[in-house]
This record gives C-alpha cells, sequence and structure tokens, in this order.
C-alpha cells in the first residue's frame, strides 16, 4: 500500500543509502546483533524506498526503545521447532519481527525447493514491518511468496464500534521474469494505524471512511482517531473477514495471543514480550507447469492488463506499480523523512555518537 498524502509540512529527502546505513549503525550500537540490525533494517528500507513510509524508517526510533526496554531480544537464538513434511514451526525467541520473517521465509524456500511448497507458522515475535518485503524476499528467488501477521487490537468489526483485529496485513509476491516481481502487500483495515500516526505527523487529514472515535464514529482527524475500519467501507465485512483470516494463520495455528489479548504496540510497557505470530510460505513457480509456461502466462496477464482500456484521467495498473514508480523517484530524488522522524534521527544520533543523514 503506497503513501500518498499530500502534506501541508515539508519533508526532509535524504540519501536512501545514508539513511539505510545509518539506521543500521544505530540498531548495532544500541546493542542489537547483526542479524537482527540487517532484518530490521532491510525491512525498514523496502518501506521506505517503495513509498510505504508508514512501515519504513519512521519505525527506527520505536524499534530501538523496543529493543532497549526488553519486549525485543536484541540477540535472539531463532530455531525450528517442529516439522511435518512441507510445514515447519519458528520459536523466534522475541525476536525483531523482521529477522523471524526473512528466517521463516528462508526456511520455506529451502521446503518449497525439494517439495514444491513450504509453510512456517512462526511463534514469539514481534512487529515486523512492511508484510510485503517477505513476499518480495520469495519472488525475488523465483518463489511464490507470501506473508502474514496479526497485531494488537485497533480495527472494529464491519458495523461494530469497539477495537477487535489488528490492521492484519496480507502480502503475496509473484516472480515476472525479466521484470519486477508482482507485489501485493495490504492492511485489512481501510489504513494501517502507522499511516495514522504519519498523518498525525504531517498534519494532513484522513481519508472518509477509515477510521472511527471512541464512539465507533467516523472521523478525519488523525487526533480523534480511536479505531480503523475494515478494508471495504460500507462492504467492511470483506475486510473483517479477511482480517480474520490473517488472526488464525497468525495466532490461531501458532499458539499465539489474539488480537485483543496483544499488549499495544505503543506501550505503555515496552519491556514485555508480546507473543506474537506470523506465518509465511513459499511455492516454486513452477511447480504445477513448465518454468517457460509459466513465465509466458505472466507476461501475457500482465501486458493485457496494463492495456486494457482505463477511464478518463486514470491509468491501469497492476499490483505493485505504483510502488515501483515510486521506488525509481526516490532512487533520484531521496527518501522523504517527516518532521517526527528527523527529531527522532537527530536524538538518537546524539544518544549514540552518529551522523544523522544530511537532507539534499
Amino acid at each position: 500500500m503506497n503513501d500518498t498524502a499530500k502534506p501541508d509540512r515539508s519533508v526532509e529527502r535524504v540519501e536512501a543509502d545514508e539513511v539505510e546505513a545509518f539506521c543500521r549503525d544505530v540498531f548495532l550500537a544500541a546493542g542489537a546483533d547483526e542479524a537482527s540490525a540487517s532484518a530490521a533494517t532491510r525491512a525498514m528500507m523496502h518501506g521506505s524506498r517503495l513509498g510505504v513510509d508508514s512501515h519504513g524508517v519512521r519505525l527506527l526510533d520505536h524499534y530501538v526503545k523496543v529493543m532497549n526496554a526488553g519486549r525485543v531480544n536484541k540477540r535472539p537464538r531463532l530455531e525450528i521447532v517442529r516439522s511435518l513434511g512441507a510445514v515447519a514451526a519458528l520459536d523466534a525467541d522475541d525476536a525483531h519481527g523482521a529477522l523471524a520473517a526473512y528466517t521463516a521465509m528462508d526456511h520455506a524456500i529451502e521446503m518449497a525447493e525439494t517439495v514444491g511448497i513450504g509453510a512456517v507458522g512462526i511463534r514469539n515475535t514481534s512487529h515486523f514491518g512492511p508484510a510485503g518485503a517477505y513476499a518480495l524476499a520469495a519472488a525475488e528467488r523465483g518463489y511464490i511468496g507470501f506473508a502474514t501477521c496479526n497485531s494488537d487490537s485497533f480495527v472494529r468489526l464491519h458495523d461494530g464500534a469497539a477495537r477487535f483485529h489488528g490492521t492484519n496485513p496480507l502480502a503475496w509476491g509473484v516472480p515476472v521474469e525479466g521484470r519486477r516481481p508482482w507485489l501485493l502487500d495490504m492492511a485489512t483495515s481501510a489504513i494501517p494505524y502507522n499511516r495514522v500516526l504519519l498523518y498525525r505527523s504531517l498534519g494532513v487529514a484522513l481519508p472518509p471512511g477509515t477510521a472511527s472515535d471512541e464512539e465507533g464514529i467516523d472521523t478525519l482527524s488523525p487526533e480523534e482517531a480511536a479505531m480503523l475500519a475494515p478494508l471495504g467501507h460500507e462492504f467492511g465485512f470483506k475486510g473483517a473477514a479477511l482480517g480474520g483470516l490473517a488472526e488464525i494463520l497468525s495466532a490461531v495455528v501458532n499458539g499465539m495471543r489474539l488480537s485483543t489479548e496483544s499488549l499495544p504496540m505503543n506501550g505503555p510497557d515496552f519491556s514485555t514480550p508480546r507473543e506474537m505470530g506470523a506465518f509465511v510460505y513459499a511455492m516454486k513457480a513452477d511447480a504445477l507447469t513448465d518454468g517457460e509456461t509459466f513465465a509466458a502466462g505472466m507476461r501475457r496477464y500482465l501486458d493485457n492488463l496494463r492495456d486494457s482500456p482505463a477511464r478518463s484521467g486514470a491509468t491501469v495498473m497492476a499490483p505493485g506499480d505504483r510502488e515501483w514508480a515510486e521506488a525509481d523517484r526516490r532512487a533520484m530524488d531521496g527518501i522523504p523523512i517527516d518532521p517526527v522522524t528527523v527529531e527522532a534521527f537527530t536524538r538518537l544520533g546524539a544518544q549514540y555518537g552518529l551522523t544523522p543523514p544530511k537532507h539534499r
């Protein structure tokens, strides 16, 4: 999901390589091991490069806070604790969610290479950022990838007036020979909560039908948003059901906390592990047909899709097209950093003796 807000306060732009190096160095200075620092930075940069700013480098400050407070293990020992054919369970030892998800996807691909498909449930993990990062990790290696997780309650049910599901994202990545992957990364809420925080930082009103106040009444104010609406607006029962699917795959099958039982991401308790679950799978793209047939089919499908007539003033796009176009722009123009994140970078730089990335 691409962030398309038009801010009324300016943002700074920094070189991608500089902000990536800074984030990784901050994690290491805070005591995280190499694997955790690299995975967390990789996931955040996926968000910031592709325009998913709600799950990009703005999360650095939060991640350092929860590592230092004890919620997230800085030096975890991840272990496959259960295996049955093409299915396995990974105990993440309260690792950063990105390390857990990348590790699980690697194992899913190993199984898929042998039997065509691999699925890994993740237990004792934490917030993993952009789900699309892990689906893309599979697609870039020639596999169809899927990733999902649940999170603490912040999304009402359709016609509900209380928080129930988390934003519970679903993400798929599909390889396309000679082109960038087909990539879908969607929250099952109308928008993710981190976007509410981003819009609050930017001073931007929320889109209609995306959030409610404490009484369940729709609001456009990010300051008044007490819960999110499920995806689908007046057809929100569809988004609520998809959120339930993510809940089952993430929490139920892994024996982890339901969204209604999870500690809030934003505290006040940052010391207790959240006992979150997640789920990934990988499938060989040529498992059901030969590779040439699959590759030709994907090219034909996407060519037909992009050649399909568009409404006046609009453009037909495949999932991922907007994100890849934004990645190209940001490669030229730099990564935008919102005001709250600029302040956080300055503070973290001073705390750890590091120089924050300079704006252009």
